[in-house]
């Protein structure tokens, strides 16, 4: 199993900077109707995912806050959708994606490098099965 042939790159897909602020990246979320997205750093090193339900326990703890002034990484929860190496089994992906709808992918250096989501695994073991069972 090739991880990268299942990687959907860091330019195609929709990330913040943990030094945006919460009201920039809710309007991302709004727009897109994301419900998590990977969060790098200005380096590009991934710093975590951030979820509408962070959003939500956040504001709802802060009512008079301004968005403005608050930082995604201010949201962060520590080992939440912590990312895989690009060198990391399948087998590793298989059980993270249980959890969560995608796998953080980075680097050596923790670069983040993209994700690979839990409805590309299931096509890709989906194709396996046809071809055990049809051949081919």
């Amino acid at each position: 199993m090739n991880i990268p042939s299942l990687l959907l790159p860091k330019a195609n897909i929709m990330y913040l900077n943990s030094k945006d602020s919460v009201e920039f990246a809710l309007s991302v979320f709004q727009t897109n109707s994301y419900t998590a997205v990977p969060v790098i750093n200005k380096e590009g090193k991934y710093k975590g995912t951030i979820t509408e339900g962070d959003f939500l326990y956040f504001i709802k703890e802060n009512p008079d806050i301004d968005l403005k002034k608050v930082k995604v990484h201010d949201l962060l929860r520590k080992s939440f959708n912590e990312a895989e190496k690009i060198t990391a089994s399948f087998d590793k992906l298989l059980v993270k994606c249980l959890d969560q709808n995608f796998v953080p992918i980075v680097d050596d250096r923790n670069i983040f490098v993209g994700i690979i989501t839990r409805k590309v695994i299931i096509q890709y073991l989906y194709d396996e099965h046809l071809k055990l069972k049809y051949g081919s």
